[in-house]
């Protein structure tokens, strides 16, 4: 079975990033499945404009997913950029793509509402997500909610080209990740660049503890009793505990716990959890993201460029030379 993964080097990665989707998709990895993990660089110019940022985020997602336990002998982890096969694949599947289904994708009036461009490339958006997957058979894509509707899409589109072309490429099913709470941005919203309310998974730690220290809370007072399932608080600490010691923490707030030292045992929870992680982040060097990409690029671009010999063997552009 393949299990495709891709996420977007639009910055600094934060919590909801780990507990939303990297820790869960790093838990899919076994020996019965074969792992893909992408860097969707090419989705993130819909959004960034900054090429030097662009540049350090491509590099340094890669260190993160490194340093949180990615293994380059388990699992392949590669750039969507380096392997052209993903747009080649793109225009052919948008040859065949309604309008009318790409009209229905809701990410693209979400983001056009919060102000991105309402450019071709945001439009089309589910069209290169359906040749990230197809171009690599993928069994099963673990994504959030807000997601599934693109798999689903990705699903129409390779209907619609097997019905045109002949049997060629699996429907991929989404898996969603139901364990996986929201995790909530220090103002109470999901957590999400776009929103401004993220706590940076690897940053400075004066950075990460003034982010706990304004996370928004009511205006109870320190000894009063306070409601931990109505707590942004609370529900943040709780990703790092078992469920004994979140029954714990919860009767801690019922009998008083200010929100001072609530926010206090957050960090110390978070920088107990996160250390090991940052130790290996900072002894990871360029060199060693560079042949982790370079092994995966090579890896992942045999089996696209297999894809894609079937494909243009199908419609027609196969070298006649």
């Amino acid at each position: 079975m393949r299990v495709l993964s891709g996420i977007q080097p639009s910055g600094q990665l934060h919590w909801g990033n780990y507990f939303g989707s990297m820790k869960p998709n790093l838990d899919l990895v076994s020996p019965q499945c074969e792992n893909f993990f992408f860097i969707a660089d090419l989705h993130a110019l819909t959004s960034l404009r900054d090429h030097k940022a662009l540049e350090a985020a491509r590099r340094e997602i890669v260190r993160d997913y490194l340093a949180v336990g990615f293994d380059p002998d388990r699992a392949i982890i590669y750039e969507q950029s380096a392997i052209p096969e993903h747009t080649e694949l793109q225009w052919i599947l948008a040859t065949i793509t309604p309008m009318g289904l790409l009209e229905r994708a809701v990410s693209y009036k979400d983001k056009v509402q919060r102000g991105l461009p309402a450019t071709a490339g945001l439009f089309t958006y589910p069209v290169l997500m359906a040749a990230d997957i197809l171009l690599y058979q993928a069994d099963v894509v673990p994504v959030g909610s807000d997601q599934k509707q693109h798999v689903e899409m990705t699903r129409d589109i390779a209907t619609k080209f097997n019905n045109a072309y002949g049997k060629t490429f699996t429907l991929p099913e989404p898996r969603i990740h139901k364990t996986v709470a929201v995790v909530p941005g220090t103002n109470g919203q999901k957590m999400s660049k776009s929103y401004g309310n993220t706590i940076p998974l690897f940053g400075d730690e004066k950075v990460i503890r003034k982010a706990i220290m304004g996370i928004v809370t009511d205006s109870k007072g320190a000894a009063a009793s306070k409601n931990p399932d109505a707590c942004t608080i609370f529900k943040l600490h709780s990703l790092f505990l078992t469920k004994g010691e979140i029954a714990t923490l919860a009767d801690a707030y019922r009998h008083g716990l200010s929100y001072g030292d609530a926010k206090n045992r957050l960090f110390d929870a978070a920088m107990d959890f996160f250390g090991p992680m940052r130790k290996r982040r900072s002894e990871l060097k360029d060199a060693d993201v560079r042949a982790v990409l370079a092994e995966g690029t090579r890896k992942a671009g045999r089996i696209a460029s297999a894809t894609m010999e079937q494909v243009r063997a199908c419609v027609g552009l196969k070298k006649s030379y």
